[in-house]
């Protein structure tokens, strides 16, 4: 991975745009799914599992828009 692509990566990137606003949608989303996923089903490793990668789904939706998008986007 080039030098500059990694320094973007690990970089602080603040919001602009109506990124905040979709950051926001994403973890609303999120949390209706979450909820879903504990009254549906038993506590357990597998329903502990279920809602560590929704938490990394959301986080890698939102790094998706944080280091991709440049200030002109959306």
């Amino acid at each position: 991975m080039p030098r500059l692509k990694v320094e973007d990566i690990f970089k602080y990137h603040a919001p602009h745009g109506n990124q905040a606003d979709r950051y926001v949608a994403l973890r609303e989303k999120a949390l209706e799914l979450a909820v879903l996923i504990q009254d549906t089903t038993p506590e357990s490793r597998e329903q502990s599992t279920a809602l560590t990668n929704l938490q990394q789904c959301i986080m890698w939706a939102n790094a998706a828009i944080a280091i991709n998008e440049k200030e002109t986007a959306f």
